[in-house]
């Protein structure tokens, strides 16, 4: 007997990316793609509807060129200078500023009412009451949470240090009354609204609640310092246009009412502040001259005193007219030296030693000091009696100078201070759009889910792809040395049939679980009737008629392509015999409806006759064996002589057996059975088994010396970009 030569088969490495093959597994998993992308799109579009709106409340400042705020040396001639715009942002988002409005508007006291989880939210924003005080429907039993119209507002709250930043509990209670508790769910405060309470560890003010009994409500009390620091960084201040001068501020918030009502605040004390600090200077000259106005007059009441003492004890002494000279202009000399001391105290405070203005101030001093060394010397020539006079005339002139322009210019910067109203002013007072929300942008979101659900789906579907072991193209084991005989479509009308068979007790119908006579324009069925012809050219060098078809590993769908191979066989006339030689768990018996208890097992114990173990089917040329007994040494009982006799008898009487047994990598039955078979096939299934597994179980067979004639591909899907790839089409007739 000569055996024909099997074929080489190369193996091809490929490196490059096949772009046809991504296109194709794109192609092949469009549905679970779009499945993913439209989850993610719905995901999307809920967060969209359901998640709470931010808005923007915006105020527009202006910061002028120039203050007008002069101050004493604004009086006196020195020009101030102009802060720019950073500088002023700063300050508008210093703490001085923003905490004042943070302890004069409670914002340190967040308070947030209980929603219903997911929808909650969405519910109580969408109430509108028609009345005030009215509040949402809420279903019975759900009285706790808030379903619109629900109000909290805490005026005072004080906590223990440890209990700063943890959320409290405030349930609205009977006759206008509220409970707090802390975190372990225990009262710490209880009273009606209105009412300020203190405890050792606690006090509240509850100045408003507006909700049903039962209702409860989320209170924490965070630090000042944190709170500040919170608006710090959510406050947002830049100036419009390079050098102009107007500062545009917002503040973004979940309630609108509260963003314009904190923006204002900020807005209106840093006006405030600004206006303290362009009168600071005005202040502070005034504080000065306020000093040293009480002395100035101490003084001239001390001159005054002086010369009237020395004029009555010389009997009214008069000057004469030299002496009046020299008089006046010592006077004139001594009050622009008082002026000029002023602006250097003034000069002292914004200024050092070394700055030119002050240079100059001290030169003018000097040159007035050198006159009026010049002036003395000239009184040293006078007669004693009108040097004394002149002495006592000029103190009391010189003190009387100098106290009359320290009242005016106390009245004047009085008069700068009063009027000062700063160089900022609001232009645009805070306001929120409430029909547009900046946050969420739903378009935005929802085109990003969809991009985002896109990416997931595509990047699983080849990753999947990438980490599939399974062969899904027959030329895989055809590489390894293989033949592939047949490749099966999966079928889902064989589907339904498994369903039924699952059911197999419970099912009262008559009807047959073999697709092949169920539906014999089935595409498997066609795909059966293919694997016919080839297996007739493949047996007819076999040493024998006897077919053993096998697998690497359970579920691959031996038992179904047995059992339609033999019933397609058998409707070509021939006369077959389909032995179940799974004395484990075989369910031929349940494919063909036949009895399970006198089998193989039975025969090869000898228990029962070949004549007695042999069933009849739907099918005239079909007859089946059963399994038997499951006995608990299958594999003694094949390894027995009585199983070559049995072989022999039987295939003396049918043109087919066909032995459907084990898996060849879980049990060694099909290499026993195998040893008296003379053709075998393995059936591999689709995406299931692994090149590796099936060159495995190639081997297993071959080292007990049973040539694997071929492989039958069960199982294979039809994917969009494979539709033909296997060679089958639908092809029958259809009545119209």
């Amino acid at each position: 007997m000569t055996t024909m030569p099997r074929p080489i088969y190369e193996t091809k490495e490929e490196k490059d990316i096949d772009l046809g093959h991504l296109f194709d597994t794109f192609l092949n998993n469009r549905g679970l793609i779009l499945t993913i992308t439209g989850f993610f799109a719905a995901l999307g579009v809920a967060y969209a509807l359901l998640a709470t709106p931010v808005y923007l409340a915006s105020a527009m400042i202006q910061i002028q060129a120039k203050g007008g705020l002069p101050s004493l040396t604004d009086v006196v001639g020195t020009a101030p200078a102009v802060s720019p715009a950073q500088t002023e942002i700063a300050l508008l988002k210093s703490r001085s500023v923003v905490g004042s409005a943070v302890e004069d508007l409670n914002l340190d006291i967040i308070i947030e009412p209980h929603h219903f989880p997911v929808i909650g939210g969405y519910i109580f924003r969408r109430f509108e009451p028609s009345e005030e005080g009215e509040l949402g429907w809420y279903p019975d039993g759900f009285e706790s949470y808030a379903w619109g119209g629900e109000s909290l507002r805490i005026t005072h709250l004080i906590v223990p240090d440890k209990m700063h930043g943890e959320k409290l509990t405030l349930e609205a209670a009977e006759n206008n009354g509220f409970i707090l508790r802390d975190t372990d769910g225990e009262v710490v405060v209880q009273g009606a609204v209105g009412e300020h309470i203190e405890t050792p560890d606690y006090g509240v003010t509850v100045a408003e609640l507006n909700a049903r009994p039962g209702t409860t409500f989320t209170v924490v009390k965070n630090r000042t310092y944190a709170t500040t620091e919170d608006y710090q960084n959510r406050l947002n201040a830049g100036e419009r246009g390079k050098l102009s001068g107007i500062l545009n501020v917002t503040l973004e918030d979940t309630d609108p009412e509260k963003a314009v009502k904190v923006l204002e605040a900020v807005a209106q004390r840093y006006v405030d502040q600004n206006i303290a600090r362009n009168a600071a200077e005005a202040t502070q000259s005034l504080e000065f001259l306020s000093e040293q106005v009480p002395e100035v007059r101490k003084k001239l009441d001390a001159a005054q005193t002086a010369l009237n003492t020395f004029q009555t004890g010389n009997r009214s002494v008069d000057i004469s007219a030299e002496t009046q000279s020299v008089l006046d202009r010592i006077v004139g000399l001594e009050n622009q030296i008082s002026e000029q001391n002023l602006k250097r105290t003034e000069m002292e405070r914004r200024f050092t030693r070394q700055h030119p203005n002050f240079q100059a101030l001290m030169n003018q001093i000097s040159q007035l000091q050198a006159q009026k060394t010049e002036l003395e010397k000239q009184i040293g020539t006078l007669p004693s009696t009108q040097q004394e006079l002149l002495r006592l005339n000029r103190d009391v002139e010189v003190s009387s100078e100098t106290y009359s322009m320290l009242l005016n210019k106390t009245q004047e910067l009085d008069i700068i201070r009063a009027g000062t109203v700063g160089n900022v002013r609001i232009v645009d007072h805070a306001a929120a759009d409430i029909d547009k929300p900046i946050k969420p942008n739903k378009p935005l979101i929802v085109i990003a889910a969809i991009l985002l659900g896109g990416i997931i789906a595509v990047a699983f579907v080849y990753v999947r792809e990438a980490l599939k072991r399974g062969v899904e193209n027959p030329e895989e084991i055809e590489r390894v040395g293989i033949p592939v005989y047949a490749a099966i479509p999966f079928s889902e009308k064989q589907g339904l049939l498994e369903k039924r068979l699952a059911n197999f007790k419970r099912d009262k119908s008559t009807a047959s679980y073999l697709l092949s006579i169920n539906d014999p324009a089935d595409l498997a069925t066609e795909a059966m009737r293919s694997l016919r012809t080839s297996l007739h050219f493949a047996m007819i060098e076999a040493k024998n008629n006897i077919l053993m078809i096998t697998g690497p590993s359970p579920t691959v769908g031996k038992s179904f392509v047995t059992s339609n191979l033999a019933a397609v066989i058998a409707q070509s006339g021939k006369k077959v015999l389909l032995i179940d030689a799974d004395m484990r768990k075989g369910y031929l018996h349940k494919v063909m409806r036949c009895q399970g208890e006198k089998g193989l097992s039975d025969i090869l114990s000898g228990r029962i006759t070949l004549f007695d173990a042999i069933q009849k089917t739907q099918l005239n040329n079909l007859h089946v064996i059963t399994h038997g007994q499951l006995p608990p040494n299958p594999s003694e009982l094949l390894m027995h002589e009585n199983f070559s006799r049995f072989v022999k008898e039987i295939s003396s009487m049918y043109d087919l057996v066909i032995f459907d047994t084990p898996p060849i990598l879980a049990v060694t039955d099909a290499a026993l059975v195998g040893s008296q078979a003379g053709t075998t096939l393995m059936v591999t299934r689709y995406g299931l088994n692994g090149v590796k597994e099936i060159e495995f179980a190639k081997r297993r067979l071959e080292q007990n010396g049973i040539l694997v004639k071929g492989v039958i591909f069960n199982a294979v899907v039809r994917k969009a970009s494979t539709y033909s790839e296997y060679g089958y089409y639908q092809y029958e007739y259809q009545s119209k």
